[in-house]
């Protein structure tokens, strides 16, 4: 795993006084490299031995540490990811029917475009923004 996201999630980790433990460093890892939010099921398959409790209870604490953050689905489940600092600025594309969730990457122009149309409209200056397509996916279709 990269030696600088390691070194950046440690110290959020010790600002919210929690440890970066082995098991946060396999959550880290999981979400990483899935380039997806997944659910809590999706992080145990990939995480062979962790328990759901401490699934949960350590997602809580890198949420709450600004490691990681929950992206809601079109379902009844939760979805995890690292935050956008972390992982790159992303977009979502989220399955109306299973609830399926994607990234996907925002083109310059339409960053752009949508900084232009909030300031436009609102006189907002935006700092941060979600934006999620809402669809239906190739299985479901």
């Amino acid at each position: 795993m990269d030696r600088q996201l390691d070194a950046e999630v440690a110290l959020r980790l010790a600002g919210a006084e929690q440890r970066y433990t082995r098991l946060r460093r396999d959550l880290v890892r999981v979400m990483a490299v899935a380039g997806r939010p997944l659910t809590t099921p999706e992080i145990l398959e990939a995480s062979p031995g962790l328990s759901q409790s401490s699934a949960y209870r350590n997602l809580s604490v890198l949420v709450t540490a600004g490691v990681a953050r929950r992206v809601s689905g079109a379902d009844d489940h939760g979805r995890f990811e690292l935050a956008e600092d972390l992982a790159g600025h992303h977009h979502h594309i989220v399955c109306s029917a299973c609830g399926k969730v994607a990234d996907i990457a925002p083109s310059p122009r339409l960053e752009r475009a949508l900084d232009e149309a909030a300031r436009a409209a609102t006189g907002f200056e935006v700092v941060e923004h979600r934006f999620d397509l809402v669809g239906v996916c190739a299985e479901c279709r």
